[in-house]
């Protein structure tokens, strides 16, 4: 990742924002020194869709009740 100048930047902008499509990032300096990065934007979450799997997924009926003893001790550490 090499620094590019603020004036080079400004003259191959176009050039520089194909280099960050293709999934390389581009630092933008004055004078050598680096001032920002240019990276390439992800896409937003996905969103969700309720009801994919309705009929798919069983619960148990004793889902909530308490854990055994040994099972519970282990969790606990004992």
């Amino acid at each position: 990742m090499d620094t590019v100048n603020i004036y080079d930047a400004k003259t191959r902008l176009s050039q520089l924002v194909d280099q960050v499509i293709a999934g390389e990032d581009v630092v933008i300096g004055r004078h050598g020194k680096p001032l920002v990065r240019i990276t390439r934007l992800t896409t937003g979450p996905r969103r969700v869709t309720f009801g994919v799997l309705k009929g798919q997924v069983k619960v148990a009926a004793d889902f909530d009740a308490p854990l055994p003893d040994e099972v519970l001790a282990g969790f606990e550490g004992r």
